[in-house]
């Protein structure tokens, strides 16, 4: 009796640590009940409080998205803003449930540090800003100039590889922050300003005359960015990834904000229909009910509406889309069948 008394309790503490640790992000933010969120420190376009502290860009659509398809509401958010250095980390230790903020996808990230990214949103290259008064025109007339760029990067490697590549002798001056770099950039600290082109953009919009400000033509490098969740749980993986997939499906098919519940009552597309749950069970896939995808995309609209609000024609940051189009449209996106 005493050794089976033993057994069951065995068996008991194992079932307590088993439910443990399959009691995965997903029902931590359901229990919290909202969702958190790493964001930049403030980069223009992609994550920045507006005038009124509210969190806006890019990236903060991303994660608002996540927040409607899971919580029913897109401004069930904490909003975590995290240095360069911070944001693999925060995510690895659980202090985030998502990093969405131009973060770059990298083999040694995504095996060894604990994290795992979910689909890339927006691919991008690193780039050289100069003054106008420097008179330079191309990044390899740049020999023995002082370069800022923000420590413990893909962008500071980067540098140090085409510095090295092309006998350039280049000397990096490096920060703990972009915001730290750019400031001494534009104090007159550094001969030039190196990171993401959509940054460089982004960062040179913030001046009084952008005009003084020429990013430079070459692109150094390939940076698809992604947001990134920590590694292990595969369905909460699956959520991030099947959210962004979604919302670029949307976009193929003409989903919009606007037309989405229309859509959802009378589209005679068996593909729309099961994207917005009209037929089939495809929420039941990712551990949610089938109009997860409407609320994401009632929220903030499809992957090309995201874009446009933020980096379209009619928005302060212009950034063309460029390899961020379609595959429709000869671009890079290609959303994988929701089915």
């Amino acid at each position: 009796m005493r050794k089976i008394s033993f057994v069951f309790v065995l068996f008991l503490i194992f079932a307590v640590f088993t439910a443990q640790a399959t009691a995965g992000i997903l029902d931590d933010v359901k229990a919290k009940g909202y969702l958190t969120l790493g964001v930049s420190e403030g980069v223009a376009g992609f994550s920045i409080p507006d005038s009124t502290g509210r969190w806006v860009g890019f990236d903060v659509d991303i994660g608002r998205a996540v927040a409607a398809a899971v919580l029913g509401d897109a401004e069930k958010l904490k909003f975590v803003p995290l240095a360069s250095k911070q944001k693999i980390v925060a995510v690895s230790s659980g202090q985030v449930d998502i990093t969405s903020r131009t973060t770059t996808w990298t083999m040694k990230r995504d095996a060894k540090q604990g994290v795992d990214f979910t689909k890339i949103v927006f691919f991008d290259g690193q780039g050289f800003m100069v003054s106008k008064k420097a008179g330079v025109a191309s990044a390899k007339e740049l020999k023995g100039a002082t370069v800022c760029v923000t420590a413990g990067t893909t962008t500071e490697l980067n540098l140090a590889d085409f510095s090295r590549a092309n006998d350039l002798g280049m000397e990096a001056v490096v920060f703990d922050g972009k915001k730290e770099a750019w400031g001494a950039y534009a104090s007159g600290r550094c001969d030039s300003f190196t990171t993401d082109v959509s940054q460089l953009a982004s960062f040179r919009s913030t001046v009084a005359d952008p005009s003084m400000h020429f990013i430079l033509p070459e692109v150094i490098s390939k940076e698809p960015l992604a947001p990134l969740v920590r590694h292990g749980d595969n369905q909460w993986k699956d959520i991030v990834t099947w959210v962004v997939n979604g919302l670029m499906e949307a976009e193929e098919n003409g989903i919009t904000a606007a037309n989405v519940m229309e859509m959802k009552a009378n589209s005679k597309n068996p593909v729309i229909n099961r994207m917005l749950g009209a037929s089939g069970d495809v929420g039941s896939f990712i551990g949610l009910d089938n109009d997860w995808l409407v609320r994401a995309i009632q929220a903030v609209g499809n992957y090309g509406e995201i874009y446009n609000r933020h980096f379209g024609p009619d928005a302060k940051l212009k950034i063309p889309r460029g390899l961020n189009k379609s595959w429709k449209d000869g671009g890079l996106h290609y959303a994988l069948p929701i089915r």
